[in-house]
């Protein structure tokens, strides 16, 4: 009878999951039309035949309103997500891929139909300032072509002040504000919530300077952590505070002030933060929105519309057009943005095995002479770091220079697929380094103990019981620290060879601790200060190369990806929506913080346990 009862139970679990496909292909055929027609709908709008041809329109400025994010790389996007984002009403994440902006306005700067340039950067979250001095770059290049650049805004953050101290004048309202606040980094400590929790962390690690393990063990941050951290900070800071005084004629007191200078400073204006913005000339002109669209008026001509004569950043992106490349060599860009994991690339991160993949591909393309690795990475699984290490070292052996250009962070694992490169560029406020590994895994004996849970069994061997329901013993721990020492003298062996350095001097700069590209080229560990720019024009250099064209290496997209990307960032960038515009700017921090250690679960995948990474290196 039992044995009957299960069989009809599987047949009714059979006819319910059955239905439940057949609804849910329905639905998403239904949504697939639909966006199928909308996003027809939308191209023919973009596309009207009766639209004014490019060559006959009015000289306008160009608005920079950036929204969203600046990435090394757009995020992968599975057509699924894109569509279940939709359906659910989230917003998928609106990328600015940091290249194109600097292209986009160097075009600009060439293009007779832009007068001008308008930095409206209200919905630019804070971005690290080395990827800000790269599109500064472009815009002291816009300058140079003799047409003004303005700034205008309500209020300004760090970050959007700092591209708009490029400005020749700089607008804002009277009751806004330039909210400076310095670099910082502070991380979420979980010691003793795993305590209350009864779970038991195990951590292993070699590095003095390795903090990424001490939210686990610590509830506040270790001397030799706020030392290291204290220096890049600083050095950060500094490199800030010199561009902007230097933009802005003023001296670098003016952003250094002691909490006594300002509260002073602050008391003469009644408290009034744009007056003290004025008052240190950080601005040019407090003028309302109606007052501001005037000045743009008389600058650039009114567009019968209330308006200016311009176009926005989105729109005009869609319309500058890449130069054919025509040259027989090429050098190629391979892209390693975010946490390397082991395995495919998956979205927002490094697959060691996609970027090995990438690599290998650039490796066997005869038309390729040389590539140039841009890494902006905090590291990640020591295994899948080696697997891309291993392919760069096989390109040099077949005669193709690698460069890697690092971005804002190479660090740890980041270091570790960059060190075997012919040449290393970084920036001066780059973060590499923090050469040092470690492993943690959680365990729950304690938290089933307490709920009334307990295991027990045989096994085998000594580590056959162990798991996150029974813990580690202490021949398991004292293996897993011995694979982690062994794993510490394999990376500084292998800094030691790929760098022609002594062992110990690399010990000396490894420990975990984090670099500024200043310090690592002082250090030994990096070669030259430069930007992309640069690092693609040593590229060719080592390549012996006059000419060459420019090939983005990226995973190849389907033709249902590709709708998608095109379809939601056409869409997004139309409606200009941003999910962050719903969180209050306080909480923000802390809820990336959050997303940012969540997350770390899914990142750490290594085969062994092991990771080269980089935890604290983020910046606030």
């Amino acid at each position: 009878m039992i044995k009957l009862f299960k069989f009809i139970g599987k047949v009714f679990k059979f006819l319910l999951n059955t239905l439940n496909i057949i609804r849910l292909l329905v639905v998403n055929l239904f949504f697939l039309f639909v966006i199928g027609v909308l996003y027809h709908t939308f191209i023919q709008y973009q596309q009207d035949p009766t639209a004014q041809p490019i060559e006959d329109v009015t000289p306008s400025a160009l608005v920079l309103n950036l929204s969203g994010p600046i990435v090394e790389q757009r995020t992968y996007v599975n057509p699924m997500d894109s569509l279940s984002d939709s359906v659910l009403g989230r917003d998928m994440p609106k990328e600015n891929v940091l290249f194109e902006i600097a292209e986009t306005i160097r075009h600009a700067a060439d293009d007779d139909s832009i007068s001008g340039l308008v930095l409206v950067l209200k919905q630019m979250p804070e971005t690290n300032l080395t990827k800000l001095r790269y599109i500064a770059k472009a815009i002291n290049e816009f300058k140079a072509s003799g047409k003004p650049v303005f700034a205008s805004s309500d209020f300004y953050n760090q970050s959007q002040y700092y591209l708009a101290s490029y400005a020749d004048k700089i607008m804002l309202a009277p009751d806004g504000g330039v909210l400076l606040k310095g670099y910082s980094s502070y991380t979420l400590y979980y010691k003793e919530l795993l305590e209350k929790l009864d779970v038991t962390t195990h951590v292993f690690r070699v590095g003095t300077y390795k903090s990424a393990v001490e939210p686990f063990l610590r509830t506040d941050m270790s001397d030799e952590a706020k030392q290291s951290a204290s220096r890049w900070l600083s050095q950060l800071w500094g490199a800030y505070v010199d561009d902007v005084a230097t933009n802005r004629q003023i001296d670098a007191e003016v952003l250094n002030p002691s909490m006594e200078s300002f509260l002073a400073d602050f008391e003469s204006v009644g408290g009034d933060l744009a007056a003290l913005a004025k008052k240190l000339d950080l601005v040019d002109m407090l003028a309302t929105r109606d007052q501001r669209l005037a000045v743009m008026i008389d600058a650039f001509g009114s567009d019968d519309h209330n308006s200016y004569n311009h176009v926005s950043y989105y729109s005009y992106l869609n319309r500058v057009k890449v130069p054919p490349q025509t040259a027989d060599s090429d050098i190629a860009i391979v892209v390693a943005r975010g946490a390397i994991m082991d395995g495919k690339e998956q979205r927002g991160n490094v697959g060691g095995d996609t970027t090995a993949a990438q690599l290998r591909a650039a490796r066997l393309d005869d038309d390729v002479k040389a590539v140039v690795l841009r890494v902006d990475s905090p590291g990640g699984s020591a295994f899948a770091s080696e697997v891309i290490r291993n392919e760069v070292v096989s390109l040099r052996a077949a005669g193709k220079p690698v460069v890697v250009s690092m971005s804002s962070l190479a660090a740890s694992g980041g270091y570790w697929i960059s060190m075997n490169a012919d040449k290393i560029v970084a920036q001066p406020t780059t973060l590499t380094g923090s050469i040092g590994i470690f492993s943690v895994i959680t365990t729950f004996e304690n938290s089933f103990k307490s709920l009334g849970i307990h295991t027990d069994g045989v096994g085998t061997s000594p580590f056959s019981g162990a798991g996150v329901a029974t813990g580690l013993n202490k021949g398991a721990q004292a293996a897993m620290q011995m694979g982690i020492e062994h794993g510490y003298g394999r990376f500084t062996g292998l800094v030691a060879d790929a760098r022609d350095m002594d062992i110990a001097a690399v010990d000396a700069v490894a420990q975990g601790r984090v670099w500024t590209g200043v310090d690592a080229k002082e250090h030994g560990l990096v070669d030259e200060i430069g930007d992309f720019d640069f690092a693609v024009e040593l590229a060719a250099e080592l390549a012996e190369l006059d000419e060459y064209n420019l090939s983005w290496v990226q995973e190849p997209l389907t033709p249902a990806q590709e709708f998608f990307l095109q379809f939601f960032g056409d869409a997004q960038s139309w409606l200009g929506a941003d999910i962050q515009q719903w969180i209050p700017a306080a909480l923000l921090p802390q809820v990336s913080q959050i997303q940012s250690d969540l997350s770390l679960v899914n990142q750490l995948n290594d085969p062994r346990g092991v990771y080269a990474m980089c935890l604290t290196c983020s910046v606030e």
